[in-house]
């Protein structure tokens, strides 16, 4: 599936259910540790490896990167390369998972209508991050984890001490194990519920910081609560890994009420801005249906335009596709996206030669983003005039110095060296895609024949040998 939307490698890691007590615990809690909320997210590539399947656009991940930037700022964190990452997952859902990345879901990017509504969601999520709650609860698991051991032996003992004469002993032998077991869960859960609030509060603080409204994040919170209420009516307060979500918003709303920004309204450039996002995540991740039913034909503006525009490309007419695009850059000609669009319309219609000058242009808007850049490469390499190849490869490299793990740059590249009889580095550049890829298998192989082409000790050997040789490549097991 492509977005303007592409699809990329998978880097984050899952844990493995266990089938002992102790397994069970620490699964649970790892799945805590990984995604401070759920997740429930769709097989990148169900024939070879599990876990979310990563969205790249360039449009919607220069708006992330606009609503997070301050936030970062205002809770320390501006110089550590923070991310924010898409997920292929219709739900509602947003998490940290390793201290440098923010996961997304695009039903997040969906379901929040103002700026201020998604930007709540990432201030939350910076909490997460500045409080180093992934670490403390990693800690609190490696306790949990001793205690669970402590408990099971001393349970075992019990059983062994009491063999064949009478239940009782076995019977108080079972009950070491349970209880213990339960209060550990109890306290695991009870820290969870703990990380949460002080992310809420961080959330706030960090908003008011950048003088800007909490009323988004206190809304997407009390619309969660409406909806569990009754799932959760009866629930053990202590068994909940989130704050019961009546108090939990109660809580919020008073602390986000005491901001002098409270009614601040987000500002009507950044809110066309994000209604252009939802327009461009609905008319790639949604059927044709479905987009006309949200963007109707009598929806002339420019949100509308969009959606129908990408849907019609996916799955209509693409003479109207392209006639649908063409009267949106005529309306906004310095507008780079739309640009992008056309391209990849016309690369994607096995039109490649006529995709080159639109997407020229949109580098030239973008100030030469290397996603769009790596579109152009592919229009240049599957063109049918082999001349463009030296081309093609200088594109890609400069991007893919920028952009780092984009299989689709590193595929091209392959293609164009390939064209051009450089099968060392094509043999390269395939491995090192494969590689982003997580597919050890391929990426080992084809580094161990690139070795073969290339003079020991050379760069392209070098690189070869990294990919061979290292023990752990994305997606494999530590």
């Amino acid at each position: 599936m492509v977005f303007g939307f592409r699809p990329m490698a998978n880097d984050t890691r899952y844990s493995r259910r266990l089938a002992s007590g102790a397994g069970r615990l620490t699964a649970i809690v790892m799945a805590v540790a990984l995604a401070v909320a759920p997740l429930a997210a769709r097989a990148q590539d169900s024939s070879k490896k599990k876990g979310p399947r990563l969205l790249r656009d360039t449009e919607i991940e220069q708006l992330l990167r606009d609503y997070t930037r301050p936030i970062l700022r205002a809770a320390g964190l501006g110089k550590q390369n923070i991310q924010v990452s898409i997920i292929n997952d219709p739900s509602f859902n947003a998490f940290v998972a390793d201290g440098r990345r923010i996961f997304v879901n695009y039903g997040a990017l969906m379901q929040s209508r103002t700026p201020n509504q998604l930007i709540g969601v990432l201030a939350h999520e910076t909490g997460h991050l500045a409080g180093g709650h992934l670490s403390k609860l990693r800690q609190q698991l490696a306790q949990a984890q001793t205690q669970m051991i402590v408990a099971m032996l001393l349970g075992v003992g019990a059983m062994v001490a009491g063999g064949g004469r009478n239940n009782g002993a076995s019977n108080a032998g079972m009950a070491a194990i349970s209880a213990p077991q339960e209060m550990i869960r109890r306290n695991l859960l009870s820290y969870q519920r703990q990380q949460e609030e002080n992310a809420d509060r961080a959330g706030v603080r960090f908003l008011t910081a950048t003088r800007q409204s909490a009323k988004g994040m206190y809304e997407t919170f009390r619309r969660f609560s409406d909806e569990s209420l009754f799932s959760s009516r009866g629930a053990d307060p202590y068994l909940q890994s989130h704050p019961m979500p009546a108090d939990r918003v109660r809580a919020l709303e008073a602390l986000a009420k005491t901001s002098p920004y409270w009614e601040k309204k987000d500002d009507p450039a950044l809110q066309f801005r994000h209604d252009m996002m939802r327009a461009k995540t609905s008319g790639f991740m949604e059927r044709p249906e479905t987009v006309y039913r949200r963007y109707p034909l009598s929806d002339t503006g420019m949100p509308a335009r969009y959606a129908r525009a990408i849907s019609t490309y996916l799955h209509g007419d693409p003479r109207s596709a392209q006639a649908q695009i063409d009267a949106l850059i005529h309306a906004a000609p310095s507008n780079p996206y739309f640009w992008e669009l056309k391209g990849q319309a016309l690369v994607e219609g096995g039109k490649p030669g006529q995709a080159i000058a639109p997407l020229r242009k949109a580098v030239q808007l973008s100030h030469h983003a290397p996603l769009i850049e790596m579109l152009l490469g592919q229009a240049l390499v599957t063109s049918d005039n082999r001349s463009r190849m030296a081309e093609a490869i200088t594109i890609l490299k400069a991007a893919l110095m920028r952009e780092k793990e984009a299989p689709l740059g590193y595929d091209q590249l392959a293609i164009a060296y390939g064209r051009q009889g450089n099968y060392a580095n094509a043999d390269l550049a395939a491995a090192q895609a494969a590689y982003l890829r997580g597919d050890k298998k391929t990426a080992r192989a084809l580094a161990a024949r690139a070795k073969t082409r290339f003079a020991v000790g050379t760069p392209g050997w070098v690189r070869a040998d990294d990919i061979v040789t290292t023990k752990n490549l994305p997606g494999e097991k530590r």
